[in-house]
């Protein structure tokens, strides 16, 4: 076990998947609000604001409350699984093994690994997008092939620097791009209210609400991803630690950008209807916004995108830990490096929409991540305690194996669900769709809702279903009460 200096306080942090001792507990729940805010700090949420204007037609006050309440329900479970870091000590996908059983994790473990790889990449894609725009406009330095080769890998390069470091430089970099971000979006705000036309915003007609539901869904989708990863930036909180204001600080850091982000998209959009249909996801700023907010401003976007990308490799690392791949954390996490590099290329160099990619890709990201979400969520309900030896025993005697390494309650609430979310499912348009599922159509299809039901089946079916008992009668056992762990 290394020594605590050597995990916390080095440059380097060496701490792998193993539980954190209670002597190096030295977090604060308010620490978790600028690694929330950190983790939205993106241009996205500008263009995606757009769609719900320019695609979902929907009004400034519809996407005001679409504004309001993703960030509500997405980042409250981030929030509630979190409690599970502060409970056990480890990441998400390790305390994931109490769950599933130390085979069966490596099912939904795989999953959202993989899912990880089309965010990693997307996040990549748009900072280089970001620093194109920037050369564009600063330097008339146009778009070519090999620039964005060249971009795209320095911009994978620094995340995977960050990423590297670990926990320390992860703090450390939300803090002050928290505040550099949050001063230029004021000042955007403050530009956007001067110079919009006002009675043009408020005489749009008002969408369906079915337009408003999937927007919802749309939005949060993002925030979902980060769910498992909750517990990878709670595991250094003490255990005395509140709940419920980790679920405060979850909702408060990321709202923080995703309100404001999202209406400033919105407001944009009607002045710029091309905006949500731009072939990349950056380059409208340099025409809606003066070249002097412009580039600072995607200067410090850009930095953001680096973190956000930091932190979903850092939480990467810790899943392709679980999944047996013998390397120290540091270096876990260049295969999701690599992995960006390749996907990224692709996204820039061959297809025809990203951000038609890109929703398309959030309606299965929530799907995949919504059934872990429900049997871990309903688990931790049941007063889950976490014990330090049996998560890191991989073997037969580990008080997780249940039958044959798998508890076939966990793994079959989960896979019964993934599918039946898919089913009501359609990731893109109906006209051009990369998948549909046959009650795509349904009125829970139609409204965006196939995520919901996927963490409704799940967390209902675990519920239910007889469960393994596992042994955790070691000295490490959290011996929390089997009550609502906030």
């Amino acid at each position: 076990m290394p020594h605590a200096s050597d995990v916390t306080e080095g440059a380097v942090e060496t701490r792998g998947l193993e539980p954190v001792p209670d002597s190096e507990r030295k977090g604060r729940v308010r620490d978790l609000i600028p690694t929330w805010v950190a983790a939205n700090i993106s241009v996205l949420l500008l263009a995606m604001g757009a769609s719900l204007v320019v695609a979902d037609k929907l009004n400034f006050w519809q996407a005001l409350i679409v504004a309001f309440a993703a960030p509500v329900i997405s980042y409250g479970l981030v929030g509630f699984i979190s409690i599970a870091g502060k409970r056990g000590g480890a990441p998400g996908m390790a305390l994931s093994r109490a769950v599933f059983g130390q085979r069966g994790n490596l099912l939904p473990g795989s999953l959202i690994w993989i899912a990880r790889w089309g965010w990693e990449t997307i996040n990549a894609v748009t900072g280089a997008y970001a620093l194109l725009t920037v050369l564009d406009i600063c330097f008339g330095i146009h778009s070519n092939t090999p620039l964005i080769v060249v971009t795209l890998v320095l911009f994978v390069a620094a995340t995977f620097l960050i990423s590297g470091l670990g926990i320390n430089a992860l703090h450390v970099c939300n803090k002050w791009s928290t505040y550099l971000f949050g001063a230029f979006s004021a000042l955007v705000l403050v530009y956007l209210i001067a110079d919009t036309d006002w009675s043009a915003v408020f005489a749009k007609p008002a969408g369906t609400t079915a337009s408003l539901v999937a927007g919802i869904g749309l939005i949060a989708a993002g925030g979902l991803s980060w769910v498992p990863s909750g517990p990878d930036f709670a595991r250094y909180l003490p255990r005395r630690s509140s709940g419920a204001g980790m679920i405060g600080a979850s909702i408060g850091g990321a709202g923080i950008v995703v309100l404001p982000m999202v209406l400033m998209g919105a407001v944009m959009a009607v002045s710029t209807p091309d905006l949500a249909g731009a072939a990349d996801p950056v380059s409208f700023l340099g025409k809606v916004l003066p070249m002097w907010i412009a580039v600072p401003y995607l200067l410090i976007a850009l930095i953001g995108m680096v973190l956000i990308n930091a932190m979903s490799m850092y939480s990467a690392g810790f899943t392709a830990l679980t999944l047996g791949i013998k390397v120290p954390r540091a270096w876990a996490v260049s295969v999701n490096a690599v992995i960006s590099v390749v996907l990224g290329l692709v996204l820039m160099l061959a297809a025809t929409s990203f951000l038609g990619s890109f929703i398309a890709f959030l309606s299965l990201l929530a799907v995949a991540f919504s059934a872990w979400i429900g049997v871990f969520g309903a688990d931790m309900l049941r007063g889950r305690r976490y014990d330090a030896v049996a998560l890191m025993d991989t073997t037969r005697t580990s008080a997780y194996w249940y039958r044959g390494g798998f508890s076939p309650a966990a793994v079959g609430a989960w896979l019964a669900a993934l599918i039946t979310g898919m089913l009501f499912t359609r990731a893109g348009t109906a006209d051009s769709a990369w998948f549909s599922g046959p009650f795509a159509d349904s009125w829970l299809g139609r409204n965006g809702l196939g995520w919901v039901v996927t963490i409704l089946v799940s967390a209902a079916l675990y519920a239910v279903l007889p469960k393994p008992k596992a042994d955790v009668s070691g000295p490490d056992a959290d011996r929390e009460p089997a009550t609502l762990p906030i």
